[in-house]
């Protein structure tokens, strides 16, 4: 599988059927690898990748911090994960493209249309995360990981890395940098020599940047309201995915399409009918020129 190197960061990604560009940003939390569009939930069930790869080139990657992905310490956001996606599309030669995020990747695919517009041809926003408990829980897995370094060091996280070999969301003691300390021993040799307070502020800081409200993150309402951008709304409802951040999204994006199904309804043949059709019609509708 290919892999780019932009920025100083190594970005592994895959290219999967034939047609206009989809650019993919992955599902699962902090744990954003490309497999997640087949294995993880509702995705498992209704398997779009395989269905949209028929008519799309599908772009699929690991996020950074995630998988097979590079990171660099530093306070991320959601504007880092745009520079990714953005630099990916650049080395492939790719101009604009449909966008699809799917769970916390929602975010980082309405930051691209807020900052780069003229790239994004249409967005799909497939079970966006948000809600209080959304916000809750991602603010506890924070602390959590702050709490283990203050009493234990950056050392200490690095031996239960390598040990446990799990990312973030599913051992938070590990931290946002779990999967690049597992695979990277350069990368986890300079992580424990850092300063504990200067990144214990760096932690602190990008929690809030990417957890500051109890709706869908990743752009301001401002932002979104000023987007001429065809969008279709999957919601989700759960914990993680609650109805009320889909349907703010459909508030504030002025071209929303809202599918107003509940995920039982979500079947794989309802799903990949809804997704095609959506797209189509914004090949028909977007103005901008060809990728």
């Amino acid at each position: 599988m290919p892999f780019v190197h932009t920025d100083g960061i190594e970005t592994r990604y895959d290219m999967i059927g034939t047609g206009p560009p989809l650019l993919m940003f992955s599902p699962g939390g902090f744990n954003a690898t490309l497999e997640q569009w087949s294995s993880l939930g509702i995705y498992a069930r209704t398997r779009p990748l395989e269905h949209l790869a028929r008519h799309y080139t599908c772009i699929v990657f690991d996020r950074r911090e995630c998988g097979q992905s590079g990171g660099r310490i530093e306070t991320v956001g959601w504007n880092d994960y745009v520079a990714q996606g953005k630099a990916l599309l650049a080395h492939l030669g790719i101009a604009s493209a449909h966008m699809m995020g799917g769970c916390m990747g929602c975010s980082p695919v309405l930051a691209f249309a807020a900052a780069h517009p003229q790239m994004v041809r249409s967005m799909v926003l497939y079970w966006p995360v948000g809600g209080a408990r959304y916000r809750l829980t991602s603010e506890a897995r924070f602390a959590e990981h702050l709490a283990y370094v203050e009493q234990h060091g950056l050392a200490q996280v690095v031996a239960l890395v390598r040990e446990g070999r799990k990312p973030f969301g599913a051992d938070p003691r590990g931290g946002p940098w779990a999967s690049v300390i597992a695979r990277d021993g350069d990368f986890a040799e300079r992580f424990a020599l850092q300063d504990v307070q200067q990144y214990e502020h760096l932690v602190t800081a990008m929690a809030h940047g990417l957890i500051d409200r109890d709706t869908a993150p990743g752009a301001e309402p401002e932002q979104l309201m000023a987007l001429q951008i065809p969008a279709l709304v999957i919601p989700g409802k759960d914990a993680s995915h609650a109805t009320s951040a889909a349907r703010y999204l459909e508030e504030c994006l002025p071209r929303a399409e809202y599918w107003d199904a509940a995920p039982a309804d979500q079947s794989e043949e309802a799903t990949a009918a809804r997704l095609l059709q959506f797209l189509a019609n914004a090949d028909k509708l977007t103005d901008l020129p060809p990728p």
